[in-house]
């Protein structure tokens, strides 16, 4: 396993989780990732992206929300729980991500070559 496939799956650990509103997909539109987390990800057609980007929203969404729930991208995990990438629908866990843990993700994502979604 490489080092930042290690650093993805410490800082994975480290974001909490939490109950989003069923339906919400507001967080779920293109997103850029490293490609050691585009690697885990099913891979999708030329025209899945086109459409996806057209619509505004990731190629990984379907009718029943993300279909790679369990390997989104640590941006997607993120989001919901830093005052700075609050949810809209007020949601969160008890506990926010830690503002180190935080930093760490953007630095993760500053360092590493990123690709749209």
């Amino acid at each position: 396993m490489s080092c930042i496939s290690e650093r993805i799956d410490r800082l994975r650990t480290r974001i909490p989780g939490f109950a989003c509103v069923q339906g919400c997909h507001d967080c779920c539109g293109p997103v850029t990732t490293s490609s050691t987390e585009m690697s885990r990800l099913p891979v999708k057609s030329e025209a899945e992206h086109d459409a996806a980007l057209a619509d505004w929203r990731c190629v990984h969404l379907g009718p029943d929300g993300c279909e790679v729930y369990d390997q989104r991208p640590l941006i997607c995990r993120l989001f919901g729980t830093t005052p700075s990438l609050p949810c809209p629908r007020g949601r969160g866990p008890e506990k926010p991500t830690e503002p180190h843990i935080e930093r760490q993700v953007h630095q993760l994502i500053a360092s590493t070559r990123q690709v749209l979604v």
